[in-house]
């Protein structure tokens, strides 16, 4: 049995492809073990999905302020020696990279130690640790071919984003009233999404819509109850969860789907056919959402909404608009689908076997 490293930091966007390809890789005969901080979601959701995790100390650089660099800076000798460490114990047969700042250290240490490294880049500008470490890679795969400008000719190949296999499944949906609308800020949740959809309420009550439209929303656990009252007291139809453990099941219902543009969020999107308004994160290191989001309009699949400009009045004038023009919605939702890569764990793990 071989062990490789998964070295994924930070964000859901990191870790849940890297868990992905950790149970082919366990499907495989092989032993994954992640690498992360303990701040980052690897710290749960690693051990809660059955692997091990190795700890070192990392902080985040991009989008950080002074003291946060400087912290970082003083961090970093320690968590070479951290990575370093965890090297020597686990000896993989490889390092596979998602990026994270919990990454870097690893990625500088397999180098050092000439460990083969892949790097799995989900979005269409990888981050900071993959930018400074891309020629160093033996291997990339990306979600994203504009992402292949960073690292050396003929390593990189497009593969998709790995995400569980039911997103591929589902079948195309037959729009007709009434209408669901899926809204998704992630697990956390979205104030700014979560605010338009309330504001838009009166809108489809003015427009005398208001029966003709189901909400599916996940808020979040801070403003559920809140967002909650505001469906109540508008009368209007919602299902209201703080967190969507069955997200398939609901793209399965989605008619249209407004949420941010994460990497796995727009593999999702692609996987199960359906067309979206995206609403970037702002404040994603990089712009690194808004450039997977203006990946997915340019191909056809979705609409893009600037975080500032979503409004309760915006937000209910550009659903009208696609759900009253199925021709359109459906154009949309071909153009998503063919943007789907499915077998993305599959192939990480035959490039890693084959190192």
């Amino acid at each position: 049995m071989s062990v490789f490293l998964i070295a994924a930091g930070g964000t859901g966007g990191h870790v849940l492809p890297g868990l992905a390809v950790a149970e082919e890789l366990r499907r495989r005969g092989h032993g994954a073990v992640f690498a992360g901080a303990r701040r980052g979601l690897e710290s749960r959701l690693a051990p809660q999905a059955g692997f091990e995790l190795e700890l070192l100390r990392a902080s985040p650089l991009e989008r950080a302020g002074w003291r946060q660099q400087l912290r970082t800076a003083l961090h970093l000798p320690a968590g070479l020696l951290d990575a370093g460490g965890i090297l020597e114990r686990r000896r993989p047969r490889a390092v596979l990279s998602l990026g994270g700042y919990a990454a870097g250290p690893v990625l500088l240490m397999s180098w050092i130690d000439d460990i083969p490294v892949v790097a799995m880049e989900p979005n269409a500008w990888p981050g900071l640790a993959h930018r400074l470490a891309g020629p160093l890679v033996r291997r990339a795969l990306l979600g994203f071919p504009q992402a292949a400008r960073w690292f050396p000719a003929g390593r990189a190949e497009v593969t998709g984003v790995p995400i569980r296999e039911r997103f591929f499944a589902l079948e195309p949906k037959a729009h007709r009233p009434p209408y669901t609308v899926l809204i998704t800020g992630g697990s956390q949740g979205s104030h700014r999404l979560n605010s338009a959809a309330i504001e838009s309420l009166p809108r489809w009550a003015a427009a005398g819509r208001l029966d003709s439209v189901i909400f599916l929303h996940q808020t979040g656990q801070n403003e559920y109850n809140e967002i909650c009252f505001g469906y109540q007291r508008a009368g209007a139809r919602a299902e209201v969860t703080p967190f969507l453990d069955d997200m398939p099941g609901a793209f399965a219902r989605a008619d249209l789907v407004v949420c941010r543009a994460g990497a796995s969020a727009v593999a999702e999107l692609a996987a199960a056919g359906r067309a979206a308004i995206l609403v970037p994160f702002p404040f994603a290191a990089d712009q690194h959402q808004l450039r997977n989001a203006e990946a997915m309009a340019a191909a056809g699949g979705a609409r893009v909404v600037a975080d500032r400009e979503l409004t309760g009045e915006r937000l209910f004038e550009d659903l009208r608009a696609l759900l009253d023009d199925a021709a359109r919605l459906a154009a949309m939702e071909q153009a998503a689908r063919r943007q789907a890569r499915p077998g993305a764990a599959r192939r990480a793990a035959e490039v890693l076997e084959a190192l």
